[in-house]
């Protein structure tokens, strides 16, 4: 049997994804990446002698039983070996230290810390957690509603069997709990408490998604990587590669090849072509449809998602190097400033800080890293961009405003500073090409929770697309699932049986 060959576009965990199951399955597989090393957004870059990891904070379900894990180890990663358990999801700190919630397993306990905070709040305290513990109990925590198989190969019965499988999320599609952490936040009389519901995650995004985290927290099913993201991607990477697969690096596609309505290969910047029988795009959605296919290939549908759904804003991340060790911060951490600061049109309010104590791959020994990620505009930083020396000093007052109120947070911690790295949102766009530097793709609403989007476009044949854009509220699983699917969609084009093994 002639072989089918296959394009990807993007190295990301998709595109990589994507790969080791062509290659399983008897595919004949190439990617190209625009950068220099796989893992697109699952990032991590050296600075001396300190690893500074932007990518992926924790992972889901990386405990057996689990779905979600099998799929992990099917592509090669040893998980167990390479994480960690995340007993604490988070410490929500007041500016003085005086004040220190931990977000652990031990709900009884953090059910007693939010309610010695505030009791008038008892009453929407336990609402909550109650939440918390029913869905830790779910066998869906470890499958996130991600079917073993896309949307388009599922029959009328297997879409009525998933509904009654998720009879009990339906609550958090609706009501109070869909709401975006921030309005929901309102529930509270106290004001500390308000802004700790609102900053759990993501003010924009919807409540239920807080549950879930906490609920894996509860259920042992949230791990740290020992080794960063190279730990995960390039194991990954390895995988594919001993399947068969190529990649080729620096290869940024400017052009997806179409005769005939078929897409036929990929146009790069250098001027060559690379053909196959089908292309698969696990790069950014618009610049997909819109750039490399030029618009050709959309419909009412595409074009109401992509001119109104929100996507996640991008982040400026503030990472230091520094001669000091952590050894009792939680890994994650909200601090509430009395003393705000201006990034932009926002006012920073709360400083997340994510501590990198959990391995000895960031920092020799006796140093760490610590890194604060913020939430900005991609309009801000691309004006300032035009003006390089703006844009140089505007990233080295964020970094002085965020050392000045960890040195009241951690006295002392200026002088052991030897490193500052600020990578703003143009750093994620020059480096992966992710539209307006966007982390994780479309913002979780009610609407974009509810909807599936196609793997492949009106009127194109030969072409599917993989990745975050095709799967609202992005993630690992979801990414790495998205690139299953697509060969799934494949295996039954061409009438042969889906394999997960070589």
């Amino acid at each position: 049997m002639n072989k089918r060959s296959i394009v990807i576009i993007g190295a990301g965990l998709a595109g990589l994804s994507t790969g080791i199951y062509a290659q399983m399955n008897g595919y004949d597989s190439s990617i190209v990446e625009h950068h220099s090393k796989p893992g697109g957004l699952a990032a991590a870059w050296r600075r001396g002698e300190y690893l500074i990891d932007g990518g992926i904070h924790f992972l889901i379900a990386h405990r057996p039983p689990s779905p979600i894990y099998d799929v992990y180890t099917e592509i090669g990663v040893d998980v167990p070996e390479s994480t960690v358990d995340m007993k604490n999801y988070l410490r929500f700190v007041d500016d003085t230290g005086e004040r220190e919630v931990d977000f652990t397993s031990d709900l009884r306990q953090l059910e007693h810390d939010l309610i010695a905070i505030s009791p008038e709040d008892e009453k929407e305290i336990r609402q909550f957690l109650r939440e918390v513990e029913w869905m830790k109990d779910s066998p869906l925590l470890t499958d996130l509603g991600m079917s073993a198989a896309p949307p388009e190969l599922k029959g009328r019965f297997d879409s009525l069997k998933e509904l009654w499988q998720m009879r009990g999320f339906m609550k958090y599609f609706y009501g109070k709990y869909s709401r975006p952490a921030a309005e929901f936040a309102k529930n509270f009389h106290n004001p500390y408490l308000r802004t700790m519901f609102e900053n759990l995650f993501s003010p924009d995004g919807p409540i239920w998604f807080v549950i879930m985290i906490l609920a894996t927290v509860g259920a042992g099913q949230l791990g740290l990587l020992k080794g960063g993201c190279p730990g995960f991607v390039l194991p990954i990477e390895q995988k594919y590669k001993d399947l068969g697969g190529k990649i080729r690096y620096n290869a940024t596609v400017d052009k997806i090849l179409v005769e005939d309505d078929r897409a036929v290969g990929v146009l790069l910047r250098d001027g060559s072509e690379h053909r196959a029988d089908v292309v698969v795009s696990a790069a950014d959605g618009r610049n997909t449809i819109f750039g490399l296919l030029g618009g050709r290939y959309v419909d009412d549908r595409i074009e109401k998602v992509y001119g109104t759904w929100k996507q996640y804003d991008p982040s400026v991340i503030v990472s230091l190097g520094v001669a000091r060790t952590f050894k009792d911060a939680a890994p994650l951490n909200m601090f509430m400033l009395k003393d705000t600061f201006l990034l932009g049109q926002r006012t920073i309010k709360v400083l997340p800080l994510r501590v990198l104590n959990y391995s000895d791959v960031f920092a020799p020994p006796g140093k760490a890293v610590i890194q604060v990620m913020l939430e900005t505009d991609w309009k801000y930083w691309t004006e300032l961009h035009n003006d390089k020396d703006a844009y140089d000093v505007e990233k080295q007052r964020v970094a002085e405003m965020v050392i000045q109120r960890l040195e009241r947070l951690y006295p002392g911690i200026r002088p052991q500073i030897e490193l500052v790295d600020v990578a703003t949102p143009l750093t994620t766009w020059r480096y992966t090409l992710n539209n307006r530097g966007s982390p994780m793709g479309w913002l979780m609403t009610k609407e974009t929770l509810m909807t599936q989007l196609p793997r492949r476009l009106p009127g194109l044949d030969g072409f599917y697309l993989a990745g975050q854009w095709i799967l609202p509220g992005g993630g690992v699983p979801g990414c790495i699932y998205s690139g299953r699917n697509v060969v799934q969609l494949l295996c039954k084009e061409d009438k042969r049986a889906f394999r997960t093994s070589a």
